[in-house]
């Protein structure tokens, strides 16, 4: 029971990455908050693992507004909610060919929505001076994305503002922590239209793996497992930094001796 009577708050939470952590923090005796822009998706998963649920767009302040008003104090905030900007179709998204409007669509959710979150974390754990921020990065914040620039890009400037957030939160006399989990190739749902259900479902897989050492995809727990030591008070000397979860990926590049 490692967050046990504190108060998490998860984004994006109905599936995936989100979905896991929310499960893992109930686990550990967290009062959850789940939250998603899909009130339904979100209220069907809260009523499965048992927390509570709110729908959270956010891109938008007035969700995180009323958000202050329904959970006005919080010990955990986990933002991970995001795009990639691939939902509804492939676009482009190469520094050359993207538009505008797509570019700033991604940026609304992961880079805005994180800004909003880390604004409401602070402001909703400031007046007992201690709390964990948890931001989802991601692998593609860490190296160029050619064919996906924005979503590459808005990932980069949440490793960045994580560290900002937590130098502010130290500089104020705060015990508030703020780090930022890089996650890769992890198995979510997002996956499913490349991977297929045909019998050449395994040899896709085999094929986006191929480049990671350890040769398969990370769990969505996996994820949640890092979160979970990072909200708790084991890492209460852990602020400003990043986590990479990549299955080795980083470890090396086409440059490494074989």
């Amino acid at each position: 029971m490692r967050l046990a009577g504190k108060t998490c708050v998860v984004t994006g939470a109905a599936r995936g990455i989100g979905r896991a952590i929310a499960e893992a923090f109930h686990r550990e005796g967290g009062i959850v908050v789940a939250t998603d822009r899909d009130a339904a998706a979100v209220l069907d998963m809260a009523a499965t693992i048992g927390c509570r649920a709110l729908a959270l767009d956010v891109a938008r302040e007035e969700d995180w507004d009323a958000l202050v008003r329904a959970v006005p104090t919080v010990d955990v905030v986990v933002n991970n909610a995001g795009v990639t900007g691939f939902e509804d179709g492939m676009v482009p998204h190469d520094p050359e060919n993207a538009s505008l409007a797509d570019w700033r669509a991604v940026h609304a959710v992961n880079l805005d929505g994180t800004f909003l979150g880390c604004r409401y974390a602070i402001r909703a754990m400031k007046a007992r001076g201690t709390g964990s921020i948890v931001n989802i990065s991601s692998r593609s914040g860490l190296v160029g994305i050619p064919g996906a620039a924005a979503y590459a890009s808005s990932k980069a400037a949440i490793r960045n503002h994580t560290k900002t957030v937590a130098l502010y939160c130290a500089q104020q006399g705060w015990a508030i922590r703020c780090n930022s989990i890089h996650p890769a190739a992890i198995l979510t749902p997002m996956w499913e239209p490349m991977l297929g259900t045909g019998p050449d479902r395994q040899a896709r897989t085999d094929a986006l793996v191929a480049d990671t050492p350890l040769r398969r995809f990370g769990r969505p727990e996996e994820v949640a497992a890092l979160s979970v030591l990072l909200a708790s008070d084991e890492a209460a000397y852990v602020t400003g930094t990043e986590l990479t979860i990549d299955g080795g990926l980083l470890a090396g590049s086409a440059a490494s001796p074989g």
